[in-house]
């Protein structure tokens, strides 16, 4: 993937993040906290947004694990 790709991809995922953390949802975003990198860090390395993508990405398979969404 381009790294502007990857930049618009983490912006998805972390509005998905805002809006789990805005409504209640069991999630701990501990992880991603510590990387201390926003989709807007548009200056930020490639990889950087690749792991920022993977922890999200990690954080929310398990939340959605966690509180059964089962999508249906």
């Amino acid at each position: 993937m381009k790294k502007e790709e990857l930049v618009h991809l983490h912006m998805l995922l972390a509005q998905l993040k805002k809006y789990c953390e805005e409504t209640g949802v069991d999630c701990d975003f501990k992880k991603y906290k510590e990387l201390e990198i926003s989709p807007f860090q548009v200056h930020r390395s490639k990889d950087d947004h690749k792991q920022a993508i993977f922890v999200l990405g990690t954080e929310l398979a398990s939340m959605a694990v966690r509180n059964n969404f089962t999508g249906y």
